[in-house]
């Protein structure tokens, strides 16, 4: 039977952190005086392997999961990824698996991961003005990459969403560059609020851009109409151009976590690259499925462990913002 936890929440994804490490230092994410140069990583010999993840991916479709996404750290960082791919896109019952990514690798990689099976990618693009981009990213990283990795995402096939989280104080006017960039390049945009994950981004509600704002903004330059929900537990509302066609694939969506909050919807598993088990974005620990895997249980003990902690959880944090002061572990860690 596929279990539901106490909100009545069905499990349905599965993000999968593939290493902690990245090769920017967002400071929304990973600040350099944070993560520097003498910064801890994880050993190799503490990651799961491909094998590892490919068995517990493969155990969780009968208890409901059919979407995976690859995640990081910057997951282009870990060697052989579309070797993992190819051997998720072998389980019956996984319909989508997708990947988030900084950009700066994908255009060396698109096409190996296209013809693994991944079916599409998520880019994170905070800002198109060269100076801002290279400020958020803390590494100077220049936009060119990204842009040409996303190009070449286009040119083998893989449908690109761009993700793009507001800051006050940032990067709130970058919001319509990105809308018009975004609707003449036929891709679909999200934008995110700025989110209190992890201890170490220094975040404040003072600077959150509201989803509000962000449609406020957008409706001053696009004339929007609203999209229904896709599917249940999606994430982002949505709009379309309503001077496009009523086919037309660009859309508009806010990802608006904090100021309306869609915990009671949300059906992600997370796993961690050493293979702890998070319940929620925002939590502090993890279930550590890794002796399970390593010491060769069987599938069902793995369903059955797993099946039990899903069915205890009751996180609702976005929901309860404020109410307490408990930690969190580390965006970077958890693969957003």
């Amino acid at each position: 039977m596929k279990p539901t936890d106490q909100f009545q929440r069905p499990l349905r994804d599965l993000r999968i952190s593939v290493t902690d490490r990245c090769n920017f230092r967002c400071r929304y994410c990973m600040p350099a005086e944070v993560f520097g140069p003498n910064y801890a990583f994880l050993p190799r010999s503490e990651i799961l392997s491909f094998e590892e993840i490919e068995r517990l991916a493969r155990a969780l479709v009968p208890l409901g999961v059919s979407k995976l996404r690859l995640t990081g750290g910057e997951p282009l960082l870990r060697r052989g990824l579309d070797d993992l791919i190819g051997m998720l896109a072998t389980i019956d019952g996984i319909d989508d698996i997708a990947l988030t990514t900084n950009g700066t690798l994908l255009a060396h990689h698109a096409e190996a991961l296209a013809l693994a099976g991944l079916n599409r990618v998520t880019v994170s693009l905070d800002a198109l003005d060269p100076a801002v981009f290279a400020a958020m990213n803390g590494v100077g990283a220049k936009i060119e990459r990204v842009l040409a990795g996303i190009r070449a995402a286009q040119t083998f096939g893989l449908p690109v969403k761009v993700n793009a989280v507001v800051q006050r104080g940032v990067n709130e006017q970058e919001i319509l560059p990105l809308a018009r960039w975004a609707r003449e390049h036929q891709i679909t945009l999200r934008f995110i609020e700025f989110m209190d994950v992890g201890e170490s981004n220094a975040w404040q509600m003072e600077q959150v851009v509201s989803a509000a704002e962000i449609l406020s903004t957008l409706e001053t330059e696009f004339p929007l109409r609203p999209l229904p929900p896709t599917h249940p537990g999606e994430t982002a509302k949505r709009w379309q151009h309503a001077d496009s066609s009523a086919d037309s694939s660009v859309e508009i969506g806010i990802i608006a976590s904090v100021t309306q909050p869609f915990c009671r919807a949300c059906s992600r598993l997370r796993l961690s690259a050493e293979g702890k088990l998070f319940t929620c974005l925002f939590a502090a620990t993890g279930h550590d499925i890794r002796p399970l895997l390593r010491r060769q249980e069987s599938d069902l003990a793995l369903q059955q462990d797993i099946a039990a902690l899903w069915s205890a959880r009751n996180d609702r944090y976005s929901e309860e913002r404020g109410q307490s002061d408990r930690p969190k572990a580390e965006m970077s860690y958890l693969g957003g």
